[in-house]
């Protein structure tokens, strides 16, 4: 037999959304039928021009009525995170339900990187979460929303682990980034504080922000994991350079902010279960000096079958920022088939099987 077709649109064409773009033009199963974009200087561009593929003869549009009429069996929404507004998308809630309300209506899936979905979309409060459920319900359509700075790190791949335990006391997982390279001043320098004095470091800037990122991903581990976490907290650090450095963005002196970590833990009956912890830093040399590795993430299990598996992404760092949007971009994509197999409603990784760069058979989507 051979592999069902997808109409399929991509919503957004930042960073993330341009590699997305381009893999679905690639995908053997799926054919584009429309492309949302924000830029007005992107409007009426073939698609193709738009992520450096051939022409599609599908033309971007700024028009979300056209998009949500196109009877597309699945979107692949990728807003842009602005920081502005009540949700992690840069939109207000009334928006991004506005957005993909219509669409789950009228009878299409939705693969996303929009957060604000994780956990069942917990942070839309009842009333959000009831309007998403009752559209995918009355069009038989579902969303998945594929989690966190990439979601496969705090769900795909420890799911996979998750299968050979039977008794778990502690998940930790670890995230590095090396943004010594970063061509990004002010992002590095004034966004995240690097070289500023660590005197009077105010931990909950990012603290806050990563927190409403990383904590329904990790509700969604614990809870598959059978991890019984009564109470959640976070705190923030700041480690200070040793010596002077040079760094692609500027100059950090020696006591000035090298380093910072946010760490998420979840506890039951006052006991750890599950630990996540984002480095960020310009140095490896810093004071105090913290357990820093290469770009990428560490995994440990504290279990009877532990495992503590390092995985540092094996590319430069000048070249990273060629790699990074397909960590982002193709488990969204390659969710395409599953989500649009699956039942209605508010997905969760936990209510897919194992995703696969073509999908599930012909057989096993039936």
């Amino acid at each position: 037999m051979t592999n069902p077709r997808y109409k399929v649109v991509q919503w957004a064409t930042g960073d993330t959304g341009r590699r997305a773009l381009r893999e679905v033009i690639r995908h053997p199963d799926m054919d584009l039928v429309g492309v949302l974009v924000y830029d007005a200087a992107k409007d009426g561009k073939d698609a193709g021009e738009l992520c450096g593929e051939a022409p599609t003869g599908v033309v971007a549009t700024r028009d979300r009525k056209a998009i949500q009429a196109l009877g597309a069996d699945c979107v692949v929404y990728m807003p842009r995170a602005t920081g502005s507004g009540r949700t992690r998308a840069g939109l207000t809630q009334e928006e991004l339900l506005d957005d993909i309300v219509p669409l789950l209506e009228s009878g299409t899936n939705i693969v996303t990187t929009c957060t604000d979905l994780l956990a069942r979309g917990v942070r839309l409060g009842p009333e959000g979460r009831a309007r998403i459920q009752e559209a995918c319900a009355k069009g038989e359509s579902s969303i998945w929303p594929s989690g966190s700075d990439p979601g496969f790190f705090t769900e795909t791949f420890p799911f996979a682990l998750l299968s050979v335990q039977r008794h778990i006391d502690l998940i930790e997982l670890e995230e590095f980034g090396d943004l010594s390279h970063r061509p990004s001043p002010h992002m590095v320098m004034e966004q995240m504080r690097f070289g500023k004095p660590v005197e009077g470091w105010d931990p909950d800037r990012r603290k806050n922000h990563l927190y409403g990122e990383y904590q329904p991903a990790l509700t969604v581990l614990a809870d598959a994991a059978g991890l019984d976490v009564d109470e959640w907290a976070a705190t923030g650090g700041v480690a200070a350079a040793r010596e002077d450095t040079t760094i692609f963005s500027g100059e950090i002196k020696k006591g000035t902010a090298a380093a910072q970590k946010v760490v998420i833990t979840g506890r039951s009956k006052g006991a750890e279960v599950i630990r996540f912890t984002q480095y960020a830093y310009v140095t490896l040399d810093v004071d105090p000096a913290w357990d820093l590795r290469p770009t990428g993430w560490r995994l440990r299990i504290h279990s009877d079958a532990p495992f503590d598996i390092a995985m540092p992404l094996p590319v430069p760092l000048d070249t990273l920022a060629d790699h990074v949007p397909a960590y982002n971009a193709n488990g969204p994509v390659n969710a395409i088939p599953y989500v649009c197999a699956a039942r209605p409603g508010i997905l969760t990784t936990e209510d897919l099987a194992p995703i696969l760069p073509r999908g599930p058979r012909p057989a096993e989507a039936a």
